[in-house]
């Protein structure tokens, strides 16, 4: 502790007077103790002053310039030394002298900037005030091809300072990616596979730049798919593994990335996982099997890599995907109906899987998960059927397959994603399908769920669907029974609401079935709609300039099927709907124009 306070006095008059090897001593002496205790060294160092002196004696003539950095790089260790370093003005020579040649000056240097830049604004900022990381990336591509043993130990602790300079902020990792960062540092880790520390801190770069999207770009420009295969092939352990992941999982966002990874053989890296872990307990293993089966699932989102993957139904790989769902691991039921889902992106697929018996699997699935099952799995499964569902080819076959039994029995499900998922299957299911569609449309314990799930104005896609599933069982069934169990459940005051709805598409939807239970069963529904301020909302619309083409002639449909209902008729007259239909007798659209003539004419009768 003597010698420490000697050299710490030593070095504060040191400056003016000082021979270099009296100079070395002291710095010597600061090294060991930091060695010893590097906490309570530092403490002492920033209590004596001496910070400011170290700005004055990084100079690239002096021979313990070397020292003096390393002094620096061992106390910026610790969180507390950080802020001081950057206000006794040690960056800006520390910077300046990345552009001498002592490969051990700059060794200790960019430990130095690399310490101070660790979690710290402040670091970060005056080295980029000072210009510190375009030397660095300049020195990184200069360096990229050398494979000498000191070469590649400047590499590292580059690579980790500008690691340190960028994480967590995104307009430095901009600057990075700006300077041309990434194309280096992908060509870096082809050169260097073989060293381990060097091979670590270039995942970690890559793990802190691909999360922006500027970046995703670039790397796709690169190897990078090519050069993550290989050195995913290459390792055992599973941490080398999990940060590959960690790298791969935002890159794999990109989809031209996406198809360079399938096309690198990603894809059969991951199978492999899958097989060795999917009936493993350890720890390791259940992560290892998540990840892949994930990643997977997520190389499917891309349409050029899922059809690559999809080889007309005939592909291994879908062969495999297929073989998860049947499995015992809930994580390979839910990638793998996850993954039928995203094969299921376009008619041809989903016609050839509903062929191929894919429906049957899916239906067992959901079997497995009734009674206290994994919600995500449910959600996953009902997203496959509902996409399945899509062309219009699979709605007979999937309805006499069984499938709309098979999500009925999630209705009393309290989950809303699987509430979702399964009002957009049902949906699909009896679009056009007359027959189906009368079927759902009586069953009172599903109209009365949607009715309550009409009224779930936490959920605003659930209340969305089920009005829609609503208002489909009376379109596509055009059924007196349907509308009955409809009214006697309470569903018309929904679909009233929904007729005023943001989406022109669910307003129309609401305005046909509403005319449907005009046209059909009015006296039943008579109360109902008068209760629900129908001609009110309807004049409304009517009135309203940036109410759609649609709208406006679907609403003037309606008036003329309301008009039967007396109650309803005084209503349309004391609202002087003549006036406003009479001013669309002149709009643009043709259509809406002799529609308006139409209601004229018979509200003049009427009347």
């Amino acid at each position: 502790a003597d010698n420490l306070s000697d050299a710490l006095k030593k070095l504060k008059i040191t400056t003016t007077d000082s021979t270099a090897d009296s100079l070395e001593g002291c710095l010597d002496c600061l090294l060991q103790a930091l060695a010893q205790n590097n906490m309570e060294t530092s403490e002492k160092i920033q209590k004596s002053g001496v910070l400011q002196v170290f700005a004055s004696l990084l100079t690239p003539q002096s021979s313990c310039t070397a020292k003096v950095a390393n002094v620096i790089a061992e106390v910026a260790r610790n969180e507390f030394m950080r802020n001081p370093c950057v206000d006794a003005g040690l960056i800006p020579p520390l910077v300046q002298l990345l552009n001498c040649k002592d490969q051990e000056v700059l060794l200790q240097t960019g430990r130095a900037l690399g310490n101070i830049c660790y979690d710290s604004h402040e670091g970060r900022n005056a080295v980029d005030r000072a210009g510190g990381a375009h030397i660095v990336v300049d020195h990184v591509r200069s360096l990229c091809s050398k494979t000498d043993p000191a070469s590649e130990k400047l590499l590292t602790v580059f690579c980790g300072m500008l690691m340190n300079y960028s994480n967590e902020n995104d307009t430095l990792q901009s600057q990075l990616i700006n300077m041309g960062v990434i194309p280096t540092l992908v060509k870096l880790l082809g050169i260097h596979c073989q060293n381990a520390a060097l091979t670590e801190m270039c995942l970690v770069a890559f793990g802190n730049l691909a999360e922006l999207e500027s970046s995703k770009e670039q790397f796709a420009y690169t190897n990078i798919a090519e050069e993550l295969v290989k050195l995913f092939k290459k390792q055992i352990e599973h941490d080398k593994k999990e940060m590959i992941f960690e790298v791969l999982a935002p890159l794999a966002e990109n989809d031209v990335i996406k198809l360079q990874l399938v096309e690198a053989g990603l894809v059969e890296c991951l199978l492999e996982i899958v097989q060795k872990t999917v009936d493993s307990d350890k720890e390791d293993d259940i992560a290892e099997l998540k990840t892949a089966s994930d990643l997977m699932v997520l190389l499917l989102l891309g349409d050029e890599s899922m059809q690559k993957l999809f080889e007309g139904g005939k592909g291994s790989v879908f062969q495999r995907v297929l073989s998860w769902i049947p499995s015992n691991s809930h994580q390979l039921q839910l990638a793998g109906a996850l993954a039928i889902a995203n094969f299921a992106r376009n008619d041809g697929n989903c016609i050839h899987m509903v062929d191929n018996g894919i429906v049957q699997k899916l239906m067992d699935l959901l079997d497995r998960h009734v009674e206290d099952g994994n919600v995500t799995v449910q959600h996953a499964a009902l997203s496959a059927l509902r996409n399945l569902a899509i062309p219009v080819v699979n709605k007979a076959k999937m309805l006499s397959a069984g499938v709309a039994e098979a999500v009925l029995k999630f209705l009393r499900s309290e989950m809303p994603p699987v509430q979702f998922k399964l009002l957009g299957t049902l949906r699909m299911l009896i679009d056009a399908q007359a027959e189906a569609a009368e079927q759902l449309g009586k069953n009172v314990k599903l109209v009365e769920r949607l009715v309550e799930w009409c009224e779930a104005k936490d959920h605003a896609g659930v209340m969305g669907e089920s009005n829609r599933l609503l208002s489909a069982l009376i379109r596509h069934s055009k059924s007196k029974d349907v509308i009955r169990t409809i009214v006697q459940s309470g569903g018309i005051k929904h679909l009233v609401t929904m007729a005023t709805s943001e989406h022109v598409i669910m307003q129309n939807e609401a305005l046909v079935a509403l005319a449907l239970i005009a046209a059909l069963e009015l006296v039943t529904a008579e109360k109902d709609l008068e209760n629900a301020q129908l001609v009110q909302i309807l004049h409304r619309l009517l009135s309203d300039d940036r109410s759609a083409p649609e709208i406006k002639y679907n609403s003037m449909v309606l008036i003329c099927a309301l008009i039967g209902s007396e109650p309803l008729q005084k209503e349309v007259h004391s609202m002087a709907f003549l006036e406003v239909v009479s001013k669309l007798r002149s709009h643009e659209n043709k259509t809406v124009a002799q529609q308006a003539s139409l209601t004229e004419q018979r509200l003049a009768v009427e009347s």
